[in-house]
């Protein structure tokens, strides 16, 4: 449009005494707009440099098959599972092959020649499962939440202290999607300069018939915030890469599902940290009307620019798929396909219990995550609704 076109138009909507205080220049700036950029981010994943021995230990949510995939790929040989549930087990080995089945729980704790248990069993059974094996000699790598109450925070960090071993937990929603990589990448660039803010929204499609009756139990999930809330207090604290935090305010409450006494589907926080402050929104009504199961989104504000994620889906858009990446800088606004970005964690964590290190996750951080939205659901107050 041209600056005529643009003037006769804004004094057909009546804003002609606005257009009159300003310059030809800054209507030519209003009239400009740069193209944006587009890019695809190509990454290569490290090399898996050692070979571990580990054990799957409850399989009560389908993210034990991402997990045992991460470990595989950064060299992990899988070597024994235990389930409560045999169904569950026949399924586990039609996807990873005939992996010895352990007869009991203390069978797979007392081989010492695993190294690593993995788990996604009901989640408070987590955290002390997550205890038994260090305290048997063993690292451990539990789904989210990986810890259900502060009673259990506390024994967690206890034995980590006394045994040394490793309580890790698998914040999929950053360490497994490849724009959420990218994007950690790119602030460690400085592309953003300094973080301030992030708002993470985690919408979820509830699908109710698929789920087990510990799903509608608070006491077995934890509530909202301590299980879906986990994963975007992870990044909260990776992205503005704070030490220390602690959170502002909170609400929990259960809308639309008057049915399940006993449920929550919605759930939002504000932390602040040392390095930045951030606002969580957590919820269970995506609606089927969505080809994926939550529009999960990013929003990581940078003294010099701002990026934004659209992890799983890019609504009503031409843009298939999910891992889309949105930033703009000083100099441009830029759309980075990610799904050519790897996935580090596995790799790093293998090597991690190897060497002794923490380079694909840093357990102070991964505790204080857990902290926080254990905090935040324990002082939580009912949303105030019209």
């Amino acid at each position: 449009m041209s600056n005529t076109d643009r003037r006769a138009f804004l004094q057909s909507a009546g804003l002609a005494g606005m257009l009159s205080s300003m310059s030809p220049a800054a209507l030519a700036q209003g009239a400009t707009s740069a193209s944006a950029v587009h890019d695809k981010a190509q990454t290569t994943a490290p090399a898996a440099k050692h070979s571990i021995r580990f054990a799957a230990v409850g399989l009560d949510h389908g993210h034990i098959y991402g997990m045992t995939a991460a470990i595989q790929r950064g060299g992990g040989k899988l070597v024994g599972v235990y389930g409560a549930d045999p169904k569950q087990v026949a399924d586990f080995r039609a996807k990873f092959g005939d992996v010895k089945v352990a007869r009991s729980e203390d069978e797979i704790l007392e081989d010492k020649s695993i190294q690593l248990i993995a788990s996604a069993s009901i989640p408070d059974l987590r955290a002390p499962l997550g205890v038994r094996a260090m305290r048997a000699g063993k690292d451990y790598l539990a789904d989210k939440p990986g810890i259900t109450t502060l009673e259990q925070l506390e024994e967690v960090r206890r034995a980590v202290k006394e045994t040394g071993r490793k309580f890790a937990v698998m914040y999929s929603e950053r360490l497994e999607v490849r724009s959420a990589v990218y994007a950690g990448e790119l602030i460690r660039q400085g592309a953003i300069g300094r973080v301030v803010q992030t708002i993470n929204l985690g919408p979820h499609r509830v699908n109710a018939p698929s789920r087990p009756e510990w799903f509608w139990d608070k006491a077995r999930f934890g509530g909202i915030l301590t299980d879906i809330g986990s994963h975007q207090a992870d990044q909260f604290l990776y992205y503005t890469n704070s030490t220390k935090a602690r959170v502002v305010a909170s609400q929990t409450g259960n809308i639309a599902h008057p049915d399940r006494p006993k449920f929550e589907d919605f759930g939002d926080m504000t932390v602040v940290g040392d390095g930045g402050t951030g606002y969580i929104r957590v919820d269970w009504y995506t609606p089927d009307g969505l080809s994926t199961w939550g529009d999960g989104r990013l929003f990581v504000l940078g003294t010099e620019g701002y990026i934004e994620l659209r992890k799983y889906v890019n609504v009503a858009s031409n843009l298939p798929g999910g891992d889309h990446l949105y930033i703009v800088d000083k100099k441009q606004a830029r759309y980075i396909d990610c799904k050519g970005v790897a996935l580090p964690f596995g790799p790093l964590f293998v090597n991690d219990i190897v060497e002794r290190t923490q380079t694909a996750q840093d357990q102070q951080q991964a505790l204080l995550a857990a902290e926080l939205v254990l905090t935040a659901q324990k002082h939580a107050t009912a949303p105030v609704l019209s």
